[in-house]
């Protein structure tokens, strides 16, 4: 287990294969399929293979990707924070989901907040995005306490959805 960074209530680690049962709930979620979209993970099998073909190799290649957030003191997995590495932008793209029993708690703030803070000592970054849909209001508000501030619309290559891109300049 590769542990990233620890914060009052969480422990947040690299991804294994063995997160797969973790991985199939939380990408069947009702707000990751609203949200994210469906990814096509519809088994154990399939958990795994998005585990290893997403998170495991941008760890590989990036040395940083998808973390975990596992609450300290049950070790349960509750959600999912970290960096993308995507063609259609200049810097990472932070992202982050929880499961529904998760979410309202602070989590994804606490964990964010953190990761924010690691990623320029450990991988240098300068600045950072984030997209969202622009009806998520909490990923929004969220990312504006984080201190992101508005860049404008944004739309993957070949996508027509309109996002909005949200930038954090160190």
């Amino acid at each position: 287990m590769a542990e990233i960074v620890r914060t009052e209530r969480l422990l947040v680690r690299q991804l294994h294969p063995e997160d797969q049962d973790f991985i199939l709930e939380l990408l069947n979620s009702p707000d990751w399929m609203k949200y994210i979209g469906d990814r096509g993970v519809k088994d154990a099998l399939s958990a795994q293979e998005y585990i290893i073909s997403g998170p495991m190799s941008a760890y590989a290649k990036h040395g940083y990707g998808l973390f975990l957030l596992e609450e300290k003191e049950s070790n349960k997995p509750l959600g999912l924070a970290g960096f993308l590495k995507r063609t259609e932008l200049d810097f990472p793209d932070l992202g982050f989901a929880l499961l529904p029993e998760a979410e309202g708690k602070g989590y994804a703030h606490e964990a964010c907040a953190s990761l924010i803070n690691i990623g320029k000592e450990n991988w240098g970054f300068t600045r950072l995005f984030a997209i969202t849909l622009s009806e998520n209001t909490r990923s929004k508000k969220l990312l504006t306490q984080l201190g992101f501030v508005p860049k404008g619309d944004f739309s993957f290559l070949g996508k027509k959805e309109k996002l909005e891109l949200l930038e954090f300049v160190y």
